[in-house]
Formats: structure tokens, sequence, C-alpha cells
């Protein structure tokens, strides 16, 4: 009696042990906690975390990252102390192309796989690159725009900051198209940054407009702050929708000025199934699964008109609630 009470005790400890194994700790790290991009990606990866549950395979998602998009020591920070921590793995989002590459080198010698999501880093010590294809957002921006200035004209491109792998990849895009496709159309402005926040962004779009403004006709912006802060601008400067804006990201802000018809077109990603998918590849690998080096997340292009199609419910308007409860 006392031998089976043995054998089924080691049973029952081994189904623990076994448990135990399939609950992963995993750390989200954005490049900053503000605007509506990063918490689509929150978003997306509670979806993993619930989608996995089903399956048995419980997950923590553990949610930290700077508070502005500019702060580059305190996400190196974040990924030291998740290290020194030893989570199962990090879903990281780069701040900077360059200055997280020790961290996440680090992270994995001491076997903490990283999944890259959003923007990307100059090592191939990670187990995957879940993103958008920015160069060809930037592309799309670039022909969109062309096409509602006639092939003619005059246009200001506000960049983000400099070491920001994805949207410089969307100004070098935009860039290729502009000269490529529309060379009659005029590039005035092209090195301004608009920094980390809709406030800088804002300033910077001031100067150009105070500079530019009688002259311009279009306008790219590279992300959502930078997009967000021309608009202010615009509205300001009385030129909101005289002047062809197209920018990149969705958002409360940017959706309601496409539909007033201030911002002509906007280039979207998918950051719900980046989150989503930046979880599930972690947790793949983790587990010993094959996954692709690089994943693409998708991009497309958003106007007045087709705002309310199906297709585009979950990126410009992401359901939130669901998965941050």
């Amino acid at each position: 009696m006392k031998k089976i009470l043995s054998i089924c005790l080691g049973m029952l400890s081994a189904a623990a042990v076994a448990t135990a194994a399939d609950t992963y700790q995993i750390a989200v790290i954005p490049k900053g906690t503000t605007h509506e991009f990063w918490k689509s990606i929150h978003a997306g990866a509670h979806k993993a975390r619930m989608e996995l549950a089903t399956q048995g395979i419980m997950v923590n998602v553990i949610w930290k990252g700077p508070l502005k998009e500019d702060d580059r020591e305190q996400q190196v920070q974040v990924v030291e102390n998740f290290i020194g921590r030893r989570v199962d793995g990090m879903v990281l989002a780069p701040l900077d192309r360059r200055a997280l590459v020790g961290p996440v080198e680090t992270a994995a010698r001491g076997k903490i796989p990283v999944v890259i999501i959003d923007s990307g880093l100059a090592t191939d010590k990670i187990a995957s690159f879940v993103s958008t294809d920015n160069r060809e957002g930037g592309r799309i921006a670039g022909r969109n725009l062309g096409k509602l200035l006639g092939g003619k004209g005059n246009v200001v491109m506000l960049r983000l900051q400099v070491g920001s792998a994805s949207t410089e990849e969307r100004e070098e895009g935009f860039l290729e198209v502009m000269k490529k496709d529309f060379p009659g159309i005029r590039l005035l402005s092209t090195d301004q940054h608009g920094g980390a926040t809709r406030d800088t962004a804002k300033r910077v779009s001031e100067n150009l407009l105070s500079r530019f403004g009688r002259e311009v006709n279009g306008i790219f912006t590279c992300n959502e702050s930078t997009t967000a802060g021309m608009l202010l601008a615009l509205r300001d400067a009385g030129l909101a929708g005289k002047v062809k804006l197209v920018g990149f990201d969705s958002g409360e802000t940017l959706n309601a000025g496409l539909k007033s018809g201030d911002i002509a077109g906007l280039v979207v990603q998918n950051p719900l199934n980046m989150g989503y998918l930046g979880v599930k590849t972690v947790v793949a690998v983790i587990r010993g699964e094959k996954v692709p080096a690089q994943i693409d997340t998708g991009v497309g292009f958003v106007t007045k008109e087709n705002f309310n199609d199906p297709a585009m419910a979950d990126i410009v308007n992401p359901p939130l609630a669901k998965y941050l409860k």
C-alpha cells in the first residue's frame, strides 16, 4: 500500500513539475508607455496570453518600458533588470538600433530568448524579428502623397529621432519614392526631427510652417507623435485641410483628424497583431519550436473613405478594453 501511495505521489509531483514548466514569465518592453500604439501592443500581448491559456500554457505578461520614447538609458536598465530576474523570455521594441545591442546579447548568452518587435536591432543574437515592413510603409506614404498632389508641388518630411530604426526605414522609403517617381515634387525640408513627444513635434512643426507655410503643399510625418504634433501646428496656422498631410499610425486624435479632412491619409500598422505575435513567438522558442527569423505584420493605407471598412476595424479601433481588463 505504501509503495502504491509513493508511486501515486511521485506521479502527482511529476505532473506538478510539468504544469510549472508551462508557466512562463514573459517581459514585454515597449519604446514608451504613453502613445496609443503601445497600448495596442500591450493588448496584443494579453490576447496571446489568453489564447495560450486555452491550450494549457500559462504565461505571465510583465509590461514595463520607459515613459518617453527617447529614454535609452531607462530602457537599457529595464532590460538588464529583467535579465537579473531571470525571466523566461523577452519581447522588446528597441528605442535605438545600437544602444540595446549589449543587453540583448547578454540575455542571449544567459539563454533568455529575445524577440524584437517594431524596430530593428543591429545584432543577430535574437530569436525573431516581428514588425511592419517599415520601408514599404514609407513607400506607400510617398506614392499616396504624390498622387494627392498630382505629381507637383512642395513637400516637407518630419522625422522622429536619430537611431530609431523603424522610423528611419519609413523616412528612407518615402524619400526613395519621391525622388524616383515624382521628379516634379520639390522637397523643401527632410532633415528635421520632431523628438519623442507630441509637444516637441508641435514646436518643430511650428518652426517648419513658419519657414515654409506659404510654399508647402504636402507633408509626411513618420509616426503617431509627429503626426499629432504636425496636425496641431497646421490647425493653429490655419493650414489644416489646405496642406495635404499624410501620417503614420492611428489613434483617437489621428482618426478624428482623418474624419474631419485635416489629415489626407494614414499609413497604418497592426500593433495589436505585433504584440500578439511577439508573445506567441517567444513562447514557441522557449518550448523548442522553430520560428521564422522575420515575421511581417502587415501595413496598409487608410483614408476618410475606407475608414469604416471591416478590414480596418482592428487597426483603427483596436479592442483594447477586451484584453486590458
